[in-house]
């Protein structure tokens, strides 16, 4: 059991409770006789004694009834005490009704002194500590303690990992809200478009929004365009980097890998990309290359700009055995199949429209104010790949201009906002680079829907290692993982329940034997965390003791108008059913 279960076994002084209970309802009843009586004769000399004699007296017939009014008083007064005890008991089964099970747990989790930290004063004097005294917000909204009422905060070098099921409120209430909050630049990764209508209104105020939609998840068209080689530049690394990241999407977690083919492949792409990217030609004279293994010009390419050891890499391909050539150029060929699609290439090339403006994400890093929203369906091998590349370079870019700022962060932080990060963005190695993104200024926030997930992404390990690197863990109910629930339990901490066992003579009611004792239980158990309401969050934080608190949806916060305006101009408008529709689908 759990500090939210009240009874642990039978209660001991039932007998005991049921007698006293028969012996108030009797002196109720004497006492309404009793006003009844003293009613009728209070102008007479012959009143009534105490409730408990004149009752005595009433039963062996020595104190005569007053008659009707008594009566008439004592009908009265005993219908208003019931009415009054069923008025007391909805009112008692209302309020109880209306209490979460979960908060009785209360008590043995943090208190307000436990999280002085993660208070808004806390996570100020952090901001303070960092150089960024005055910045609004102090950092990102968790939500309020139960408990308290006070509101718990991340500071801005704290990382944050969300488990949330499906449905549970994870963007209304951990997405939204510090999106339209954050101070400095956003990056936002997602499978829908609430996230986008609700937050690019008053984004706007604050900087240019970019909406990447190659698959229209928002409706967005191609007004601009990333071009991927930009990153690459000259370096065979970051082309190494791009080609892993863009091949690891079309790799499922539970497939084997060829041991020759997929690497090889891998490595014919980065080598062709940094070919392209030489060269100033667009990111799709890859799959040009690639569909032509007998085309050298890659190879001359590289070799005139001293890349030799990639030019025989590619020269080596070209010139191997008929099969082996056809099976590394067919698996590249696959990998990057999603250069093949126009709606892909218009946001990465210049296209049909080359005056559109391209995003130049050095730029949006230095300029730490724009907002940028990513969107994709889950895992699709067209758009996930360009996603997770265009992820990963922003960030890998924000780290490098963090170190080389004042004091080895960013001016003005960084948010990354990454819901539904192992559908949408499954960088592979965003577990070693968490704990390090909290020193340069980048605060990522990876909101998952459950462990599994996150295992299927990163592994066992790359999981665990995220979710003990993040500062501030997050779970906000939904998820029916027993494992990953137990583990929570024993994070909850436990307690020592009182407990009390009796034993007595059937031959003698009153003579019986106590004895007290205790025992240990976790305070919020697997059920408890499983059936966690809507509107309660558990969270951990790096140095305090579990709490538990309430979470707070964009529509309870300051920016609620403005994120109704931006849902009224941008969220598509709801179809009206005319009367022969109705008709129809009846």
């Amino acid at each position: 059991m759990s500090a939210t279960t009240r009874r642990r076994g039978p209660y001991p002084h039932v007998e005991t409770l049921m007698v006293m209970g028969f012996l108030l309802v009797a002196f109720l009843m004497a006492c309404i006789l009793w006003v009844g009586a003293w009613f009728a004769t209070r102008d007479s000399g012959v009143k009534p004694s105490s409730p408990v004699a004149m009752v005595a007296d009433l039963i062996n017939g020595s104190y005569p009834w007053p008659g009707g009014t008594a009566t008439a008083v004592s009908v009265g007064l005993g219908v208003f005490v019931l009415l009054s005890a069923y008025g007391m008991g909805r009112s008692v089964s209302r309020y109880s009704r209306k209490r979460v099970k979960v908060d009785r747990a209360l008590p043995y989790l943090a208190s307000l002194t436990d999280l002085a930290p993660a208070t808004k004063q806390g996570v100020a004097e952090t901001a303070a500590r960092l150089g960024l005294e005055g910045l609004s917000p102090p950092g990102v909204l968790i939500g309020r303690t139960v408990r308290s009422g006070h509101s718990l905060w991340g500071s801005w070098e704290d990382m944050h990992m969300d488990i949330w099921g499906p449905r549970t409120g994870k963007t209304a209430c951990r997405a939204i809200p510090n999106i339209v909050a954050a101070p400095g630049a956003v990056v936002v990764t997602s499978n829908k478009r609430d996230v986008v209508d609700a937050t690019r209104g008053v984004r706007a105020a604050v900087g240019d929004v970019w909406i990447f939609d190659p698959q229209k998840q928002a409706g967005a068209e191609p007004t601009w365009y990333w071009d991927p080689l930009e990153y690459v530049g000259n370096s065979i690394v970051l082309a190494i980097k791009m080609a892993t990241r863009i091949c690891s999407v079309n790799r499922p977690a539970h497939a084997r890998s060829d041991a020759y083919f997929e690497p090889a492949a891998e490595d014919l792409i980065a080598n062709l990309l940094l070919a392209a990217s030489i060269d100033g030609r667009p990111i799709t004279d890859i799959y040009r290359w690639i569909t032509r293994p007998d085309d050298t010009t890659p190879e001359q390419i590289l070799r005139a700009n001293g890349h030799d050891m990639s030019a025989d890499a590619v020269d080596a391909l070209i010139t191997a055995p008929d099969r082996q050539r056809a099976g590394v150029y067919g698996t590249a060929a696959q990998i990057v199949s999603f250069l093949i699609a126009p709606g892909i290439t218009e946001w990465i090339t210049p296209g049909r429209n080359p005056n559109r403006p391209q995003f130049h994400y050095k730029q949006f890093i230095s300029e730490g104010k724009d907002t940028l929203y990513l969107l994709s369906e889950e895992t699709n091998r067209m758009a996930a790949p360009l996603v997770l590349a265009f992820t990963a370079a922003l960030a890998e870019e924000a780290e490098n201009q963090g170190r080389d700022g004042p004091g080895g962060r960013l001016p003005v932080p960084m948010l990354f906002v990454l819901d539904e990060a192992a559908n949408v963005c499954p960088w592979k190695a965003l577990p070693d680079k968490y704990t390090h993104f909290g020193s340069r200024g980048i605060v990522m926030m990876t909101i998952l829907q459950s462990w599994a997930q996150g295992v299927a992404t990163w592994g066992d390990v790359g999981m665990a290692k995220m979710w003990g690197s993040a500062n501030v863990r997050v779970y906000g109910g939904g998820v029916l993982d027993t494992k990953f629930l137990a583990d929570l339990s024993a994070a909850s901490g436990i307690f020592e329940p009182h407990t009390m066992s009796y034993s007595r003579k059937n031959t003698d009611f009153w003579e019986r034997n106590l004895s007290r004792g205790s025992r240990s239980e976790p305070v919020l158990d697997v059920p408890d965390l499983a059936s966690l309401p809507r509107g309660r969050a558990f969270v951990q934080i790096s140095g305090s003791p579990p709490v538990l608190v309430r979470t707070m949806p964009w529509w309870e916060g300051p920016y609620a108008d403005r994120i109704r305006a931006s849902l009224a101009q941008y969220e598509p408008a709801r179809p009206v059913l005319s009367k022969q529709t109705h008709r129809s689908a009846a």
